[in-house]
């Protein structure tokens, strides 16, 4: 399977902060074309259908508070081998871990608030993107 689209997700702790729009150019400052992008607002019953995958584990209520606490943005990319490129521009999941010239480097908090979340497989990037955007077609 291929795709050349990711999905990213500007998290809350980055909308408080308002360097939303630093993200967005530091992810079209490496040649990713945006296709769709919206301002949304998760309930708890989205963000536990997005994030069923991580239903078992111990963060996943701190996870789902934090993903509802303030406005996203969720983001379909375009690019050659959009996921792993997606993947590299954001760095580890943790910022403390991460590449200083990565979003999450320059941009998050800490380990839960890292400011933006990006699709980690093809196959999940798909169905992040239509969970977001039900009428886009890949």
């Amino acid at each position: 399977m291929k795709t050349n689209y990711s999905l990213g997700i500007i998290k809350p702790d980055a909308f408080k902060k308002k360097v939303y729009g630093k993200i967005i150019n530091e992810i079209l400052s490496k040649d990713f074309e945006i296709i769709k992008m919206k301002i949304d607002q998760l309930d708890e019953k989205r963000a536990r259908n997005f994030y069923l995958i991580h239903k078992n584990k111990k963060f996943f209520s701190d996870l789902i508070s934090f993903m509802t606490s303030g406005p996203i943005i969720p983001i379909v990319v375009k690019k050659d081998n959009a996921v792993d490129s997606f993947r590299e521009l954001i760095g580890s999941t943790n910022p403390l871990e991460a590449n200083k010239n990565t979003i999450r480097f320059k941009f998050a908090n800490n380990i839960q608030e890292n400011a933006i979340h990006g699709s980690d497989s093809i196959k999940n990037a798909i169905k992040e993107i239509v969970f977001f955007f039900p009428s886009f077609q890949i």
